[in-house]
């Protein structure tokens, strides 16, 4: 894929995952990154029970116009799921073409505790998005993460892998993470992203 620097066209990018994993920040970023790139950009948030770990959906646009905040079901050109639940409940957005960056990690709902459902293998979710066309690539973002000492610190991770299929500046996105996370963050951030650009996908 060409980087947005070289190309005018629009990406949609759709964000799950629950709340409390900085879902809405990484969003933000994207946002950000769209921006200074020269794109016209809209978003879209649902925090639903954010507080309680509930379901978080974002929706971030860039194009020459954006017109909806909404991303149409089957045009996410790329899906960046948290949690791997979270990932299979969106795969009406996905189609061929659309890339998945998928956190390895399972935050289990209360219906899974309660023995009234089970939790997916990771190949059911795995063939559930590729059935739907979409290449899946595993990020072990949360591991990274508790790694450097904050599993917040997951979505910044994908973020740093999502960085690595455009190929404007790296400072543009560096520049963006740095100015929406607070001063005495951003080294902890900026090692979270560049440790998402290792993951090979």
């Amino acid at each position: 894929m060409k980087g947005v620097a070289n190309i005018k066209r629009k990406y949609d990018f759709l964000f799950t995952g629950v709340g409390g994993q900085g879902t809405i920040l990484a969003s933000d970023i994207v946002s950000e990154v769209g921006m200074r790139c020269g794109y016209d950009v809209k978003k879209s948030e649902v925090h639903g029970m954010s507080q309680r770990g509930g379901a978080v959906e974002s929706h971030v646009r860039w194009g020459e116009k954006v017109y909806s905040p909404l991303i149409e079901e089957g045009e996410a050109d790329f899906l960046l799921a948290f949690e791997m639940l979270e990932a299979a409940r969106w795969t009406q957005f996905v189609s061929a073409g659309t890339v998945a960056l998928v956190n390895r990690h399972r935050i289990l709902p209360p219906t899974v505790y309660l023995g009234q459902a089970k939790y997916p293998e990771e190949k059911e979710i795995e063939d559930i998005l590729t059935g739907a066309g979409s290449k899946v690539v595993w990020i072990e973002g949360t591991a990274r993460a508790v790694e450097l000492g904050n599993p917040a610190l997951a979505g910044v991770v994908l973020l740093g892998t999502l960085s690595k299929y455009f190929d404007e500046p790296l400072d543009v996105w560096e520049n963006s993470l740095m100015n929406l996370v607070p001063e005495k963050f951003r080294d902890l951030n900026i090692k979270a992203f560049h440790a998402g650009r290792e993951f090979q996908g």
